[in-house]
Order: structure tokens, then C-alpha cells, then sequence
């Protein structure tokens, strides 16, 4: 019920493929920006990690795979396979998830913003300054969103960030709204 109550009701102004400078490029560059943020998932586990990892269940599920086929029970072979492409499954949809961005750009005039999708799909936002207004609960916790609202409309930003990571996003995008209306 929480997250039905707070959920994104703001609709994007452009939807499709992006491009390969994606992030909103095509803006008016000669406009100051008051505030530029590129938000992204924490990658908790680096490609040399990965790798390690992967050593590491790789050469158990072949330790245990001979035991098993020495006991005769080679159908355990098979098994140790599937845990191999398993692992090597779920770390692959994690760093896919990796690719996920969030910029928000906001200038005197705008508020700018372009999530660009783990399939490579962006949405952006053109939202004005005067009317918008961003919301997180407090206490900050893990359930907590920054929500920006325009008009009767919201959008959910920085989802995948930690706690005290979108306390501290919502409190400069805050500072950063009253100065573009100021």
C-alpha cells in the first residue's frame, strides 16, 4: 500500500531508443546549469571479483563433480554445471541492472531529467522549476523515495540508491530548485 500511494504518475515528454551520447545532449547549452547529476546503481563487485568469484565456483563444482563421479553417482556432474551457469546467470542480470542512469539537469528556466534503461531504452522529463517540488520521508529509511512533483504529477528518482545517498540527492536537488526560482 505504501508504494501505491507514492507511485509514478508522471508521464515522459519523449520515449524510445537511446542514443549513444544519451542524457540530454540536445538541451540549450548556452543555459548555466544549476545543478547536473548522473545517478547509477552501486556496482558492489568489480569485474577482477567477477572473476574470482567465478574461479572460486568453478573449480568447487569440478572438485565436487569428480567425487561424485568417482562414487559413482555421475549424474551429479550435470548439477554442478547448472549451478555454474546459474551463478554466472544472476551475476550477468546484476550488471545489467548496473546500466541503469539517471541525469538530472536543471537550468534557471528547467528541470531536466532522462533515465536511460538497462535495455538501452531512455524517458525524459521537462518539468519547471516554479512548480516543482521534491519529497522524501523522514526519518530517511530504506522505504524511503525522492519523489518530485509538478503539477499533481510525480516521478520517482534515485530508486537504487542507498538511504543516506537520496537523503543527501533530495537535499541538493531541494537547494538547487529554490535557487532556479529565486
Amino acid at each position: 500500500m505504501y508504494r501505491a500511494q507514492h507511485a509514478e504518475t508522471m508521464a515522459p515528454i519523449i520515449k524510445g531508443r537511446a542514443s549513444a551520447h544519451s542524457g540530454l545532449d540536445d538541451i540549450d547549452e548556452d543555459a548555466p546549469s544549476l545543478f547536473d547529476a548522473i545517478l547509477s546503481p552501486n556496482r558492489s563487485l568489480p569485474n577482477s571479483g567477477f572473476l574470482a568469484v567465478m574461479s572460486i565456483v568453478i573449480g568447487a563444482n569440478i572438485t565436487f563433480g569428480v567425487y561424485f563421479y568417482a562414487l559413482g553417482a555421475w549424474p551429479v556432474i550435470g548439477f554442478c554445471g547448472l549451478d555454474v551457469f546459474l551463478v554466472w546467470l544472476a551475476f550477468k542480470l546484476s550488471y545489467r541492472q548496473g546500466r541503469l542512469r539517471e541525469r538530472v539537469l536543471i537550468t534557471p528556466r528547467d528541470m531536466w531529467v532522462a533515465r536511460v534503461l538497462p535495455s538501452g531504452h531512455e524517458m525524459r522529463w521537462r518539468l519547471q522549476p516554479f512548480w516543482t517540488r521534491v519529497e522524501i520521508d523522514k526519518p530517511i529509511g530504506h522505504e524511503s523515495q525522492v519523489r518530485v512533483t509538478s503539477k499533481g504529477n510525480t516521478l520517482i528518482l534515485g530508486a537504487f540508491l542507498s538511504p543516506e545517498e537520496r537523503g543527501r540527492f533530495a537535499d541538493a536537488l531541494a537547494r538547487a530548485l529554490g535557487q532556479a526560482r529565486g
